[in-house]
């Protein structure tokens, strides 16, 4: 096998996205195997490339060697687990699903079959800046970390948005609102980053600014268990949005602005020993406006980003694990921890009280199960 023919699920915005990138010859190690979609004038768009409105016909054709799932997320583990039963190796859109539960079957499926190729959508880990800022921390660039910050509100979407089609922003058909649609990148990103919170305590907001029945508002605080804590906001109505990304260490800050620009303050001498040697006479030299090279050195690393070039990093990714053995950026047994902390924060807001992690995962689907009950009574 020279190149992985692919199966792309659904030729919606995204599937159409990634058939786009491959047909021009822009992923060098792949090629369309099939597109299965359920809307027949969809065939006429790749006239040459085998088309099914079945996947599981999809799957077993012998036209393809893997898939991408790019539907609604309810499906992504279930057509990720028939992929991989029938070995063929499968690549699950973001989330990697509604639930903790439905995702931990997936994961299952997947450990029994080790030959198989799993991987998620995360094309931000592709992002040379989140990938430099894990290196840093990694690398205790700034030591422990005290506090992690991260307001991201540029997802502003209009109520024409939502109207788009009937499943979008319901409990039913999209499993929730920006936790599950615009946010799971950053989600990731943080416990990829700074690691998973052992509890949150979230303030929700459901049909806020938008006529909608999931959130378009989020605040939670996340506590790492060691004293350490963080604050994590993002919403769809702030068409001003802010992206803005903080963590400090004992030995330092790192800050990300707009996922562009990368500032690293590192101390010349971890802040105990500062605690523990500096006067207030220093400490007004420093509010004055005075020299505070004896304090930090301060670095900025800019970043360009070019459209669609993660998307692309992570299908060729993809395909020379496959072919080669290359090692995954996002292993798709890695997409269960955002989805857990994503349940953390919904389930924080119903049960209006603090949660720890790992949330108990039967009480999350009995809660969502009410949603969607409480959803389909009013419609």
């Amino acid at each position: 096998m020279k190149k992985v023919r692919l199966g792309i699920i659904g030729l919606g915005t995204q599937g159409s996205t990634y058939a786009g990138f491959i047909a021009d010859g822009k992923i060098e190690n792949m090629t369309i195997g099939a597109i299965c979609d359920i809307d027949p004038a969809k065939k006429d768009v790749y006239p040459d490339v085998p088309f099914y409105d079945n996947y599981i016909d999809m799957l077993e054709s012998g036209d393809i060697d893997a898939v991408v799932t790019t539907v609604p997320h309810y499906l992504h583990p279930e057509m990720g687990i028939e992929a991989l039963k029938r070995d063929v190796h499968a690549l699950v859109e973001k989330p990697a699903g509604v639930y903790a539960k439905q995702v931990r079957e997936l994961n299952e499926v997947a450990a029994s079959k080790p030959d198989v190729t799993f991987g998620i959508f995360f094309n931000q880990r592709t992002n040379p800046l989140y990938r430099k800022l894990k290196e840093l921390i990694d690398q205790d660039e700034i030591g422990a970390i005290r506090r992690t910050n991260w307001i991201i509100t540029t997802w502003w979407r209009p109520q024409s948005y939502y109207e788009q089609s009937a499943w979008r922003a319901t409990w039913n058909g999209e499993g929730g609102g920006v936790l599950v649609n615009q946010a799971p990148h950053q989600i990731d990103l943080l416990q990829w980053i700074c690691g998973m919170p052992k509890k949150v305590y979230s303030n929700v907001k459901y049909g806020y600014q938008r006529n909608i029945p999931v959130e378009d508002e989020v605040t939670t605080l996340l506590d790492y268990g060691n004293g350490a804590t963080g604050v994590f906001i993002t919403c769809t109505h702030d068409i001003l949005g802010t992206d803005r990304f903080e963590i400090l260490g004992d030995k330092g800050k790192i800050v990300v602005d707009d996922s562009k620009t990368l500032t690293i303050k590192r101390l010349q001498k971890p802040e105990p020993e500062l605690n523990g040697t500096m006067t207030m006479q220093d400490v007004a030299e420093i509010m004055k406006g005075g020299d505070v090279s004896n304090i930090y050195t301060e670095e900025v690393i800019e970043f360009e980003s070019v459209w669609g070039g993660q998307h692309m990093e992570v299908l060729r990714n993809f395909a020379a694990n496959i072919l080669e053995g290359e090692p995954l950026i996002a292993p798709g047994s890695d997409g269960i921890h955002g989805v857990s902390l994503a349940n953390a924060i919904h389930l924080s807001s119903w049960l209006e009280k603090e949660v720890e992690l790992p949330i108990d995962e039967e009480l999350y689907f009995a809660e969502l199960t009410k949603k969607i009950e409480a959803e389909a009574a009013v419609k």
